[in-house]
């Protein structure tokens, strides 16, 4: 997974790419250039020598000429035209390619560019046209890769995202966009997909349409004769039935549209947690939106916000959820961030069973941990949410700062150790955590919402801000920066003192 950061550094190599790629053209057509030239003159030269070429060689000049070009001027073209000019280019590639993306990279993004889809209900229509809210450029996807995506969901077995994909890849293919990809490959991925979800009639469409363009293709005829055999049964299982009950009626469900329902996954609260990231969440009544309120927050009068309090604003009323404005400047922002980017790593989560950190597929960013011996802001940082809190940083975490690029997120989880999990923090001497302050160090175009699902509220990200839990953002358009810290009492504290509802 590239992280923001990255993924710019691989716009630039690109870049520089290109403009190598545009000098070796240069060299090229210069090149051709005097080849073109040279076959010119020797054009019009020989149809003179080759239309009288005795009385061409009766000047001795002319004979004298002649075999100097053959001897030495057609081995100068020789050279010129086997000369190489593709070095420079050549030698550039082979240093970016060891810092372009893998197989597995490519994969990702097109699993994040699923999980965008799903989350915030977009046909394939909209994203391979490009029809997002919020962006700046607009970007469309070609056969090609509306096929690729198809085929990273076939590979994982995703047969739902699998008929998407090749549908829109079709549909594309029949409206007449030039591509290297047959409509054969595609059918032969969207037919089996279709009988995976066991929409026999389909599959048979399909597999008859492939068989059309391409009647040597083997696998397609058996498929064919296979389902043919599944149908057969399927009719004489329905005829038994009639002759044991006379008065049953059967009809054939067969989905012609290809619209087939998303399979269930291993999160219970899937729906709602989607719903809450598109901003349909609990929509607060006019009652309870008068409970909420703005003022400066002193933090129980502590001595350095007397004079300068922040902005404290209620975002959620029960549980209590507030925002702070203007905790960090621009300036501090971008050192942090400038300091977390050579750091940044897959940011991991503790195996509830081993007390492991490991990768999750339902955490998808990257993160990095700062010390305040690293530099003056850090420190800076840290003591500005004590002030804030009121809670001592002694027992705090490192501050973490976190970077959701394209389809980054992280799903609904318990932000502290249950009664069950081993104890996480037994190492840092502390009980367990109470509270996580988050500063929200980007903006995002689109998406990009802490949701919290249990009570339906949806925070949406504003630089710089706080949430009372750990962020599931998942940024529809632009990159989302976060910073923040647990903080840990001891255990019976923990018990007396909790400040947040976490589970999201």
């Amino acid at each position: 997974m590239y992280d923001c950061g990255q993924m710019t550094d691989l716009i630039y190599a690109e870049k520089d790419l290109v403009q190598s790629l545009q000098e070796y053209i240069r060299a090229e057509e210069k090149k051709l250039s005097q080849i073109k030239s040279w076959a010119e003159k020797m054009d019009i030269l020989t149809s003179k020598s080759a239309s009288d070429p005795e009385g061409y060689l009766a000047h001795p000049v002319n004979a004298y000429k002649l075999v100097k070009r053959l001897n030495t001027d057609w081995l100068e073209l020789e050279n010129l035209v086997l000369q190489d000019t593709t070095n420079g280019f050549i030698a550039n590639l082979t240093i970016q390619r060891q810092f372009f993306p893998t197989e597995e990279d490519e994969t990702g993004a097109a699993k994040a560019l699923m999980r965008l889809q799903d989350t915030y209900k977009l046909d394939p229509e909209t994203l391979s046209r490009g029809n997002l809210p919020g962006t700046k450029y607009r970007s469309s996807l070609t056969v090609g890769d509306c096929f690729g995506m198809g085929k990273t969901a076939y590979n994982d077995g995703d047969y739902y995202h699998t008929v998407l994909w090749m549908e829109q890849a079709l549909k594309q293919h029949d409206e007449g966009e030039d591509t290297t990809v047959s409509k054969v490959e595609i059918l032969d991925y969207l037919s089996y997909a279709v009988f995976q979800f066991g929409d026999l009639h389909r599959a048979m469409e399909l597999t008859r349409r492939l068989i059309s363009l391409d009647s040597t293709h083997e696998r397609a005829g058996s498929n064919l004769r296979y389902f043919e055999k599944l149908l057969e049964k399927e009719r004489e299982e329905k005829e038994k039935e009639k002759s044991v009950n006379k008065t049953v009626t059967t009809t054939e469900a067969v989905v012609q549209s290809g619209a087939y329902e998303r399979p269930l996954d291993y999160l219970p609260e899937r729906d709602i947690y989607e719903a809450l990231c598109r901003g349909e969440g609990v929509k607060m009544t006019p009652r309870r939106q008068k409970r909420l309120f703005c003022r400066y927050h002193d933090g129980n009068r502590n001595p350095h916000l007397l004079i300068a309090p922040f902005k404290e604003e209620d975002e959620w009323d029960s549980p209590h959820i507030v925002r702070y404005y203007d905790v960090m400047s621009d300036e501090e922002i971008e050192k942090i961030k400038q300091l977390a980017k050579p750091r940044l790593a897959r940011a991991t989560v503790r195996d509830p069973k081993t007390g492991v950190l490991t990768v999750a597929s339902y955490r998808v960013s990257k993160s990095s941990w700062l010390e305040e011996d690293d530099d003056p802001v850090v420190a800076k940082v840290n003591q500005r949410m004590q002030q804030i809190t009121g809670l001592t940083v002694k027992t705090a975490e490192l501050l973490q700062v976190a970077n959701y690029g394209m389809g980054g997120q992280y799903e609904p989880h318990f932000d502290f150790s249950r009664k069950d999990e081993p104890d996480a923090f037994k190492r840092l001497g502390t009980g367990n955590r109470v509270a996580t302050f988050l500063n929200y160090m980007s903006d995002v175009e689109a998406g990009g919402a802490t949701v919290f699902p249990d009570f339906g509220a949806a925070i949406w990200p504003k630089k710089v801000g706080r949430s009372d839990d750990e962020p599931k953002p998942q940024a529809l358009v632009g990159t989302l920066w976060v910073s923040g810290e647990g903080t840990y009492l001891d255990f019976v504290d923990v018990m007396g003192n909790m400040m947040i509802g976490s589970h999201d």
